[in-house]
């Protein structure tokens, strides 16, 4: 669901605010060298757990606050939102968000395109956990 331009609400699964550069992918093996970015994917599976502590937030299209996904981001403490329509066709890797997971809401701050940080900082550098 989008609210506002540049705004999707899901499903709260474990609390936190973490702003950040996002990776989009369709399948597992696009998330090499995944490094602190917030992953959007649109669906996982237990085979994705493994990738979850290199990630800074979880964004999932599919899945429920009992999904495998959610239960396993509540054990590590990763903030992350599940069930939110959209997210693959409106976001692309390289995009600054804010994904305030209690709420269960995304925010795009940045297209990508216009990076507001250092030219020369990795995504470890430009991610900011509020």
């Amino acid at each position: 669901m989008q609210l506002e331009p540049g705004q999707f609400l899901g499903t709260p699964c474990c609390p936190g605010v973490v702003e950040g550069v996002i990776r989009v992918v369709k399948a597992i093996d696009e998330t090499k060298g995944l490094n602190g970015e917030i992953l959007v994917t649109a669906r996982t599976d237990p085979g994705w757990v493994p990738l979850y502590p290199l990630c800074s937030g979880l964004a999932i299209e599919r899945g429920s606050l009992l999904s495998h996904s959610a239960v396993v981001a509540r054990e590590l403490g990763l903030p992350t939102i599940v069930g939110v329509t959209g997210l693959m066709k409106s976001l692309k890797t390289g995009m600054r968000v804010r994904l305030d997971a209690g709420k269960g809401e995304l925010r795009i701050l940045d297209d990508g395109e216009g990076d507001k940080e250092s030219p020369g900082a990795t995504n470890g550098e430009k991610l900011k956990k509020l």
